[in-house]
């Protein structure tokens, strides 16, 4: 059975979708597809950017879900207050908010200007201290940290440095193919 090692598994930080603070949802959404196309095909895809400051220090990412909540400015003031569909709310009041504060109206004819104009920092999510694990740390400490966090990723620190990404998705391939191997 193969012991698998955080650097093993992660995703070197020169190999991941990245935009520098200031850049335009558009220009990240342009830099994960172009990570995707250059990215091992057999692998799973990104679904993240990380967002730079101007001396490369990895500050925030932008999720798909996040990229998405951006097109309507109504929903990044709703999620100051959480999810509402994790506080049980039925699937015909939630469509009632959408068309009730006109949610998303009209996104996808106006997507393009929208997109060109928002600053990923004012969308991207700050990284908390739970999202980060050093190098050398266990893959049990990196599946704890994962789980426990609801993350879909954790940012590799080496001596301080972010150098890589150590993605959900491939954790649960190493686990699979650990279970695949039990007789």
């Amino acid at each position: 059975m193969k012991n698998y090692r955080i650097d093993d598994l992660m995703v070197p930080l020169s190999e991941y979708a990245a935009v520098t603070v200031g850049a335009t949802l558009h220009e990240a959404i342009l830099a994960l597809e172009k990570a995707q196309e250059d990215f091992d095909q057999t692998k799973y895809r990104h679904r993240a950017v990380l967002v730079l400051d101007k001396s490369g220090k990895v500050v925030g990412k932008i999720s798909q879900h996040a990229a998405l909540r951006a097109l309507e400015p109504q929903y990044l003031k709703m999620a100051a207050n959480s999810s509402a569909a994790h506080y049980g709310f039925s699937v015909p009041f939630l469509k009632d908010l959408q068309e009730q504060y006109s949610l998303l109206d009209g996104a996808m004819e106006n997507i393009c200007q929208k997109a060109s104009k928002m600053k990923v920092e004012s969308f991207m999510t700050k990284l908390t201290e739970g999202e980060f694990i050093d190098l050398g740390a266990s893959l049990d400490q990196a599946i704890h940290l994962l789980v426990m966090g609801h993350h879909q990723s954790l940012l590799v620190k080496k001596e301080g440095n972010v150098v890589g990404v150590l993605r959900l998705t491939d954790v649960f391939a190493s686990v699979f193919h650990v279970l695949k191997t039990c007789s």
